[in-house]
């Protein structure tokens, strides 16, 4: 079990994702992006790159996909919050996303 970020850790990590297009969720501990691609097939794809990292993580994220956008909610549900989990796989979703040219959406 992986334990919730400690306030300096939080300080530390969470604004460098903010910045990359990430969004605390309102209610709970926990961080969202929403990704555009530019078809379906490329969705798709991310999806799959992202769960084969999940599953080598033993970390899974909350998702949905319509047509070419990806939700992403990242937190782990062990720790009741952010964990390092969710820094680290928010991290590579981000490199997935840019190497497959995903923009962010609001």
């Amino acid at each position: 079990m992986a334990p919730a970020l400690t306030p300096d850790e939080r300080s530390a990590l969470v604004p460098p994702l903010l910045a990359a297009g990430w969004a605390l969720n309102q209610g709970r501990d926990a961080i969202t992006k929403h990704l555009k691609f530019k078809n379906f097939s490329q969705a798709w794809a991310a999806m799959s790159r992202i769960a084969l990292l999940a599953e080598a993580m033993d970390h899974h994220p909350e998702w949905a996909n319509v047509y070419n956008r990806l939700d992403i909610t990242l937190t782990t549900h062990s720790a009741n919050g952010l964990s390092e989990l969710d820094i680290k796989m928010a991290s590579k979703i981000d490199q997935i996303a840019s190497e497959m040219g995903a923009s962010v959406t609001v």
